[in-house]
């Protein structure tokens, strides 16, 4: 049989853990729901560096009469639409039709030999990659702590610390077509 006073002890221990518990669950909460706004942030912060890049290249597009009009007047609609975008999947949708926007540019540009030696042209197709590459780190950043607040607010005893604190899963920055998911062939 247990003492009175171990039953004691470890009811005490046990009502005075809790809120220390609470705490620790939910200051670690707190940790990951900022890991997901700093990584958003990194994916902002690129996706304006490649939103500035689009009037130079219209500009320099424009400077070749033959070049289809059309396709400079989508990218600039795309971009505002991408720049105007409020929440992750809206903003992830916007910049994928963006994405594609500047991939039909660039193809229908390798037909232009003088456009492709365009020291203007060079010069957005390095920045271009760059923040590309940039864009990606930024995203699979995101993603790592998306994935691990979600996977803590799934998870017992902080889902329910979550709920209490009302805490939200975030959502992915995803890729939503397979022909996206392909690298895009940039040739100088």
């Amino acid at each position: 049989m247990i003492p009175a006073f171990a039953i004691l002890i470890g009811l005490t221990l046990l009502i005075g853990g809790l809120p220390l518990t609470f705490i620790l669950i939910y200051n670690r909460l707190v940790g990951l729901r900022n890991r997901v706004a700093e990584g958003w942030s990194g994916i902002d912060v690129q996706l304006k560096r490649r939103h500035e890049l689009i009037p130079n290249l219209v500009t320099t597009l424009r400077a070749y009469r033959d070049y289809e009009r059309e396709t400079l007047e989508t990218v600039t609609r795309l971009r505002s639409i991408a720049e105007a975008a409020t929440s992750v999947p809206i903003s992830a949708e916007a910049e994928e039709s963006l994405g594609r926007g500047l991939k039909s540019a660039m193809i229908l540009a390798e037909g232009y030999p003088d456009l492709k030696a365009d020291q203007n042209f060079r010069e957005f197709m390095k920045q271009l990659v760059v923040i590309e590459d940039d864009l990606q780190y930024a995203r699979r950043y995101y993603n790592g702590a998306v994935r691990d607040l979600n996977n803590a607010l799934e998870s017992f005893p902080s889902s329910l610390v979550g709920k209490m604190a009302a805490f939200q899963k975030a959502d992915f920055f995803e890729v939503s077509q397979a022909t996206e998911r392909e690298g895009t062939d940039v040739r100088l």
